[in-house]
């Protein structure tokens, strides 16, 4: 539920941060996520924790600012999910989890399906598209 509001915060201050995927972003690091909450609980003060995330989002917008593989024609949402995806096989679900959505309709038409018709991520069960099975990969 914290996570939830700090993205939530975060998105009111800049909408990039709508966009950020926190949670994995956190669950990457999780360990040092759940050593600098009880170090800051055990001495009543979160300057640590605060610094901790800060530097775990400019880590994640350093590494947004690299990404070089979509050229400046693809939307911001293409790019997103290129970023949310990694080199992981996924599937439409979990996708939308990564990039904190809940629309599927939404998702399909602003994200996947820009990217399946660009080539940039394909099926990983092409000749059935609605198989219950199917996930996707970066090509």
């Amino acid at each position: 539920m914290g996570r939830m509001w700090h993205t939530l915060l975060l998105s009111q201050w800049n909408e990039l941060f709508a966009w950020l995927p926190i949670e994995e972003l956190i669950r990457e690091r999780q360990q040092e996520y759940y050593d600098a909450l009880a170090i800051a609980d055990k001495k009543s003060d979160c300057t640590g924790f605060v610094e901790m995330m800060m530097k775990i989002i400019l880590d994640a917008l350093v590494q947004l600012d690299k990404t070089d593989q979509v050229d400046d024609q693809e939307t911001d949402q293409v790019k997103l999910l290129l970023e949310c995806m990694g080199s992981d096989e996924l599937s439409a679900v979990q996708i939308m989890e990564r990039l904190g959505l809940s629309h599927r309709p939404t998702f399909r038409k602003n994200y996947l399906h820009p990217a399946l018709d660009k080539g940039l991520i394909e099926m990983t069960v092409p000749n059935k598209p609605n198989s219950r099975n199917q996930k996707y990969r970066r090509k």
